[in-house]
This record gives C-alpha cells, structure tokens and sequence, in this order.
C-alpha cells in the first residue's frame, strides 16, 4: 500500500485479474526431405554467372546448402532454394511439397534434409530437431510410405513433450484399394492417411506423369483452411491448387470401402482435383477422434491454454488463484465458442471450467499441483448431407 503525504488525486495502476490467453498458430509445417548433395545451389544477387576472363563462378559465389539434419526456417518459395538448390532431381519430391504447400495457403515451414527419407533413423534425427520449434504443428516426410518412418512421425506427434502436432502421411501408390493395401503403418488419432498421389505437371524424359505426393499440398490445404475459416473447419471439400489430376482415379464406390476405414481420398471433379476425405486414422478405435478437424481444434485448445496460463506456476495456490483461472480460461474459451468451433447456444452449453476446491483437495495442493478441469463441446463435420424427399398431395403454392 503506498503511502500519501499530500491531500490530493492519485491514479493507480492494479493489475487485471485477466490474462489474456492468445490462441496458437496451427498452420506451421515442418518438412523432411531427401536433398542430393549435389544440387543446384542459386547464385548470390549480385555475383556474375561467368566472370570477365571467361571462367566459371567460385563457390563463394553461391548460396551454401543447408545441412542434413538442420531445421532451417523457410517463408516462401525462393527461400527453399537458396537452402536446398534450384528446383531438380537432387530435391525432386521435397521440392514439390514445399512449392505445393505455399502454392496452397502455407506461409511458415521449417525443413530439414536428409540422405534417405526411407531410413527410420535418419527421419527420427530430423523429428527430433524439430522437438525444440514449437510452431511446428503440422509434419509431414513427403513420399515416406514404409511403417517404420511413419510410425516414427506418428510416435513424434503423440509424444509426451509434443502432443501438439498432427502429421499428414501419404498413401502407397497402389492399385489395391483396401486399406491395408494403401496404409502400412498403424493407426493413431494424431494422423492422416490421403490417396492416391497427384499429378502437378512432372513427367519424365519419355513424356510419362511422375505423380507426387500429396502431403506437401494437403499441409497447405489445412493452412488456408486455418487461416480463412479456423483450425475447426475439416480442411475437406476443398481444392488442392497446382493438382491437375490424380494418379488413380476413384468414384462413389471406391471410395466407401476406404472411407470408413479412415483412408482419405482424393477425387476428380472435373477439372478439380479435391480433398474428399475428412478423417484421422485413429476414428475406428476411438471414435472420440474420428475427425481431423475434432483433433487439431483440441490440440489448437490444449496448447493454447498451456502456453496461456504458464503465469501461475508458483502461485499462491488457494481460492484467488483458482478464481483467476477459471476466469482467464473461460474468456480464451468464449471467444472460441462465438468464432463456432464449440456447439452450444450459450457460452454454458458451449464448455465448462471448473478450478475449485472440489479439483483440488488438499492431497493435491500438498503435491504442488493446480487442477482445472475443462469440457467442450465439439462441433463435428457434416461428412453425410442427407435430404429426404417425398411426394406431397397438398396446395401449391406461388
């Protein structure tokens, strides 16, 4: 209490009982590629392609690639090469998932290179450099397929210092539309499985489709989804840009003997090549978790409030705590509820906080631990849209 000597006005600053939980980013992806050694590496603006005398550039003069197993901060296309060369064989598939990823939406990635994307221990090096980023929401080993490395991307997301991460996997190229024929690895509400893999205008040198794989694309996909709608909205029914089509082609009938198994599909309507799958691959045993959206809106929530409440460790932990609690996370949560990613009339219906003396007796306090219990109300995907039609004999209408 301060003390006054002079009879007077005195303004005083209190510190607000709020504090403002902001919400996440949900869009940044993270990247493990094979890049060949002897890539392409861009010039430096300003160096001389050929110099005065007719000889070729030193090496000075070129950007340096990035090293193996270096996580390197990536925000737009050209940035990707000056990293890991010009756009060719030695970074092929990288390439194109990172070019299809800010050609759909994505604006933030860190990627990492690697000697052999189908080496387990090589990805899981690189996973592992990506433990400290924690922007990293979103992660993908474009063109991975064998159980092992996406397993190991899957074990990354689902891990005990992680469990913010949701990894998007490609399917095998495969003409076995079963789900075992497409999905080697196992099943987890942390990932998503899309088929088949994507035309983006590569052919080689006989003029043949070199399709590619959809994860880099797709990771753009839930980035503009993120950003124009939120991380609720099911980042389906949507088009993926640069696709001009799609290695196999599905219909109605192939694809409800994938869905169900949690195999998102990509189809061909038209001229559009579209996501028309929303699930994870965990929604068979858990059905809690069938929808990517459902998944990645808690992990958005969970995260959120971790990183929004870290101001109360060590606090005083009696009533007034609690009080600021309930307070600073129920106002995180209503502004959720009115952006309509929670189902509910009301803010009530909505969620419930509940940090009292009931989540923590006086066996939990004496552990050094603050309880508050959270319950949300999920608003779901509308997957199957159904109208019933029927004759009606009554009066016409105008």
């Amino acid at each position: 209490m301060p003390q006054y000597l002079t009879p007077g006005v005195y303004v005083e600053e209190v510190p607000s009982a709020i504090q403002p939980i902001a919400g996440v980013g949900t869009s940044t992806a993270g990247f493990v590629g094979a890049v060949a050694d002897d890539v392409t590496m861009p010039l430096i603006p300003g160096r001389s392609g050929v110099k005065a005398d007719g000889t070729t550039p030193e090496p000075a003069d070129f950007y340096a690639r990035a090293a193996d197993g270096t996580a390197v901060l990536v925000t737009s296309w050209d940035a990707f090469g000056r990293n890991f060369g010009q756009l060719g064989a030695g970074n092929s598939m990288l390439g194109n998932a990172v070019y299809g990823f800010f050609n759909n939406g994505g604006s933030r990635c860190w990627v990492t290179s690697v000697a052999d994307i189908s080496s387990a221990e090589d990805v899981e090096a690189a996973l592992a450099g990506f433990a400290a980023i924690d922007e990293i929401a979103i992660v993908a080993v474009p063109g991975a397929v064998s159980a092992a490395v996406q397993d190991a991307v899957l074990d990354h997301c689902e891990g005990q210092y992680a469990q913010d991460r949701f990894a998007i996997l490609d399917g095998q190229q495969t003409t076995t539309l079963t789900k075992g024929g497409i999905q080697l690895c196992r099943d987890s509400s942390y990932g998503a499985i899309y088929y088949p893999w994507i035309d983006v205008g590569l052919t080689d040198d006989d003029g043949a489709v070199v399709y590619q794989p959809p994860s880099g694309h797709i990771a753009g996909v839930y980035a503009r989804v993120d950003t124009q709608r939120g991380v609720f909205k099911a980042p389906a029914n949507e088009i993926i840009r640069g696709a001009l089509g799609v290695e196999t082609v599905l219909g109605k009938a192939d694809q409800a003997g994938l869905n169900p198994d949690g195999v998102n599909v990509i189809r061909q309507f038209g001229t559009n090549t579209t996501i028309w799958g929303a699930r994870t691959m965990g929604g068979a045993e858990d059905p809690e978790w069938t929808y990517i959206s459902s998944r990645r809106l808690f992990l958005y929530l969970r995260e959120s409030i971790d990183q929004g409440t870290q101001w109360a460790v060590f606090e005083p932990n009696g009533p007034d705590l609690w009080s600021k609690v309930r307070r600073n996370v129920g106002a995180f949560l209503t502004t959720v509820w009115e952006s309509g990613a929670l189902l509910g009339d009301t803010a009530a219906q909505a969620f419930y906080v509940r940090c009292d003396e009931t989540t923590n007796p006086e066996e939990v306090r004496d552990l050094g631990q603050l309880v508050t219990e959270v319950g949300v109300a999920l608003v779901r995907p509308a997957e199957f849209v159904v109208f019933r039609i029927s004759q009606w004999s009554g009066p016409a209408s105008n």
